[in-house]
């Protein structure tokens, strides 16, 4: 709901004055006249605003369009002495003919100097009985504390007396003649106390050893009506927004009818009857289509808006305020009614979803928070990570009990480097030989009995030996061997006995436990 707020006055025995047309904005856009691209044609003269005596030609340091600006300091005689000013300007002040300092000068002239605080002309909302009072007050400022510095090199090395860094003798400086010779400035210092900006053509007024622009000068003595920009010299004006205004000039931004004791909202900086607030910025109820007042509570969701009274069920209409509800095709439903025609259903216990509720989803499923558990512990998962199996939902470590890979030897998980013998899976440190217990991951092995052996305890234990070299006959590895009758040999061990002639493909006659070649034997006969 807006803020509403209402405008009080500051009274006097004086009469109150009619309200006059006083807004100091743009018809159009309603913007301040300085914010648009608007500057004099003629380069403006600020004696002739301040009613000073104009110089003449003749007493004229330079033409400042010779030079190529709209304006040149005074106590500039020649062209060297401007530039160096200008150079310690930042150079989007400089007023160069045509240029944006140009433009800025003419802003910042009626700006810190406005025609309605220098000529009683200019004043439009003067009431006859106080022009005496301006007229004193006027006369009291031009004699006493408005005047225009000029620029000089410095006589003696001394420091600047807005930001105290040392001047150097020589430096360009500007000296003020309200002040002692004493008392100079570096060029980009001599600005407003107010304001901080340059003082524009070195026009300043002084207050408690101070500088100012005129405006904010001004209004330490008088208040200064934010509407029409004049200062207010009746004792009766009013003060809203922190600001001081003619009692008639606090007026709605839209309609301009007088808010002066009465009720106002403020918006973007500006304020606005009840009224124009309501036919501008109030929102539409969705449920009655009138206006929601700022005497009532606007109820929002989305881009949607009801009146306190109207944001109702849809379905039962039972009232919505301080409760959860749900929304379907831009109506808005209780709890109970959303849940009987619209609400999902929960995969785990088959309950629907209350408003409100919190939902786990994963892919085409959902489960309430509490029933988005591992099937096997029943723990809540939450957030934690989990292993979808067919239509369940395990934990880690569930699933890793019930359906990891296990050692066939010491029955724990295998994680990574598991070994398959026989199509069960193995641990690579755990598929060892049965009889030494030695590592067979990448070994040559055998087995016996359905039990893996290395080929050195295979053949210790169970190979056959040959006859010859008493080794065993493994086998491995693609060794071929020779049998006769209950002896064995070892392909390369089958040999004569006497010649050592290999006997692989060859008749032999036997001599009781060796062979002989059939020479050998014949030689042995005779």
């Amino acid at each position: 709901m807006s803020r509403v707020h209402v405008a009080t006055g500051i009274t006097s025995d004086f009469t109150k004055f009619p309200l006059k047309s006083a807004r100091k904005t743009c018809q159009s856009c309603k913007c301040p006249r300085e914010a648009h691209a608007i500057y004099q044609q003629q380069t403006t003269n600020v004696h002739e605003r301040l009613g000073f005596k104009v110089v003449s030609p003749a007493e004229a340091s330079v033409d400042p369009r010779d030079l190529g600006y709209t304006w040149v300091p005074s106590g500039a005689r020649v062209s060297s002495l401007i530039s160096r000013y200008f150079d310690q300007l930042p150079l989007d002040k400089v007023p160069r003919i045509g240029s944006e300092g140009a433009r800025f000068r003419e802003q910042q002239i009626s700006y810190q100097l406005p025609k309605q605080d220098l000529s009683l002309e200019h004043c439009k909302h003067l009431e006859v009985q106080y022009e005496a009072s301006y007229e004193d007050f006027v006369t009291a400022r031009n004699e006493i504390a408005l005047d225009i510095a000029y620029i000089k090199d410095a006589p003696y090395d001394e420091h600047c007396a807005h930001c105290d860094q040392e001047i150097g003798t020589g430096d360009m400086v500007v000296a003020a003649p309200k002040f002692v010779e004493s008392v100079m400035w570096h060029p980009k210092c001599f600005s407003c106390s107010t304001c901080h900006e340059l003082l524009v053509d070195l026009t300043y007024c002084v207050h408690e050893d101070k500088i100012y622009c005129e405006r904010h000068y001004a209004e330490m003595l008088k208040p200064r009506c934010a509407g029409c920009d004049e200062l207010i010299f009746s004792g009766e004006y009013t003060k809203a927004m922190d600001k001081d205004w003619h009692s008639g000039h606090f007026c709605c931004w839209q309609c301009d009818e007088s808010l002066t004791g009465q009720r106002y909202v403020i918006r973007d900086d500006h304020p606005y009857c009840i009224k124009c607030y309501e036919n501008v910025f109030a929102n539409t109820c969705e449920e009655c289509n009138k206006i929601i007042g700022i005497d009532s509570k606007d109820l929002s969701y989305k881009d949607k808006h009801w009146h306190e009274a109207c944001f109702l069920c849809f379905k039962c209409h039972l009232s919505l305020v301080d409760k959860q509800f749900g929304a379907k095709a831009d109506k808005i439903y209780c709890g109970n009614c959303y849940d009987a025609q619209f609400a999902s259903r929960c995969d785990g216990c088959g309950e629907v979803f209350r408003a409100g509720t919190k939902k786990m989803e994963y892919k085409t499923r959902q489960w309430h928070e509490n029933c988005f558990c591992c099937c096997v512990c029943k723990t809540a998962i939450g957030t934690k990570s989990f292993i979808p199996r067919e239509q369940e939902i395990y934990c880690a470590g569930c699933y890793e009990e019930k359906f990891a890979t296990r050692c066939i030897k010491c029955n724990k998980v295998i994680t990574s480097g598991g070994v398959t013998y026989k199509n069960e899976p193995w641990h690579r440190e755990c598929f060892t030989c049965t009889h030494c217990n030695i590592t067979l991951a990448g070994q040559r092995f055998t087995s016996r009995d359905e039990k893996p052996y290395c080929a050195e305890c295979f053949g210790e234990l169970f190979a056959k030996r040959c006859t010859s070299c008493v080794k065993p006959i493994t086998g491995i590895g693609g060794t071929r061997f020779i049998s006769f009758e209950d002896r064995h040999w070892h392909h390369d061990c089958f040999v004569c006995a006497s010649c050592k002639t290999s006997l692989v493909g060859r008749g032999f006659i036997t001599d009781g436990p060796d062979i002989l070649c059939p020479d050998c034997a014949k030689q042995k006969l005779m």
